[in-house]
């Protein structure tokens, strides 16, 4: 982590510790004003909440719009092509002034977070099925979803961080790392698609990291609340509430292994891929909410999600042919294909109502 932020210019670490402090202001208003208590969240509560952290991301895409420049601090038209060139924007700028330049290079910044918002708020989708099967297996009441996830989240922040810029450093270096994204994000595509009606389950007695902590007796079955631990004498104990926690970071974890290389097939500037998401992260609990109670009647999610990841797949792999995908076509498909699953699920499932009733 310290060789991350060495690599990071003056303007840019000014711009990160401020999106740094925006996301921890915003988590604690989240949990320390609006939901102090623990209990079970509404459909209608998950949807209003749903609906502030979209605006929320809205409002960080016109800030991108009209400040881009603010994130790696260009002052010359020299800076905006080294940048163009470094994170292949693919701008025309050669012949420009700075001042032409820039609302360019402003509009390919904002469409790719814009892009990987979207597409990293789709494919978390599939995070949440794993999520509902962890806390189902772990047999946790739905009133302690809320702070599980709240940690969950912060966990999930620190190891993209991680991965994002390290990731973005290789591929600088190694352009040919794209493509080995590109075949993982295909397998991963046809390993989903193949999977799609499978009923799975989580065998949480053989879950290396139950195992691990079970046979050195510092896992307890008992609950004690929301508290992760408890104390037995002079010993502390992890509770089935932490247990679930690391479950669920982990399964991010191998979530991450997809979703962020699907992004950097939008943007390879790490800071776009990092703040759309953090974005997506922060809303996901209140997506989880919502989709825990209506995800049965999405039939063809699945089958859009993977079809989503072989197409960005595919894209990344277009570059050995001469093929340009720009900005706006990526935008366009993923929104298309996840429109298309949906409305095709609701069709599917106004159908089966009707058979049903006759």
């Amino acid at each position: 982590m310290a060789n991350i932020l060495k690599a990071m210019s003056f303007h840019e670490i000014i711009f990160f510790l401020g999106f740094l402090s925006l996301v921890v202001f915003m988590l604690m208003m989240d949990m320390g004003v609006f939901h102090k208590k623990d209990n079970v969240v509404s459909f209608k509560e998950a949807a209003l909440w749903t609906c502030v952290w979209v605006t929320v991301a809205l409002l960080f895409y016109f800030f991108v719009y009209f400040f881009a420049d603010l994130i790696h601090g260009p002052e010359t038209i020299d800076d905006l092509i080294s940048l163009n060139t470094r994170f292949n924007h693919k701008l025309q700028l050669q012949g420009l002034s700075f001042e032409q330049a820039l609302p360019l290079y402003r509009h390919v910044l904002s469409l790719e977070y814009l892009t990987g918002y979207l597409m990293e708020k789709s494919l978390s989708i599939d995070n949440i099925f794993v999520m509902i099967l962890i806390f189902n297996a772990f047999a946790i009441e739905k009133k302690y979803y809320r702070r599980v996830l709240f940690y969950g989240i912060l966990g999930a922040i620190i190891f993209r961080f991680i991965f994002i810029f390290t990731a973005s450093a290789l591929m600088q270096r190694f352009e040919w790392i794209l493509f080995i994204f590109g075949a993982m994000l295909i397998f991963a595509g046809i390993k989903t698609f193949a999977e799609r009606n499978r009923e799975d389950e989580i065998d949480i007695k053989n879950h290396p990291v139950v195992k691990f902590l079970s046979r050195r007796n510092i896992a307890t079955p008992d609950f004690q609340g929301h508290n992760f631990f408890i104390k037995r004498g002079s010993r502390i104990l992890c509770t089935p509430l932490f247990l679930a926690l690391i479950v669920i970071e982990i399964s991010d974890i191998v979530f991450a292994f997809d979703s962020v290389p699907a992004v950097f097939a939008v943007s390879k500037d790490p800071f776009v891929v990092f703040c759309s998401n953090i974005f997506a992260i922060l809303g996901l609990r209140s997506l989880f909410f919502m989709m825990e109670r209506v995800m049965n009647r999405f039939h063809f999610l699945k089958i859009g999600l993977s079809v989503l990841l072989v197409f960005i797949g595919i894209k990344m792999f277009l570059p050995l042919f001469d093929i340009e995908m720009s900005v706006s076509v990526s935008l366009l498909a993923i929104v298309g294909i996840i429109a298309i699953s949906i409305i095709a699920s609701l069709i599917f499932n106004k159908r089966s109502a009707k058979e049903e009733i006759h």
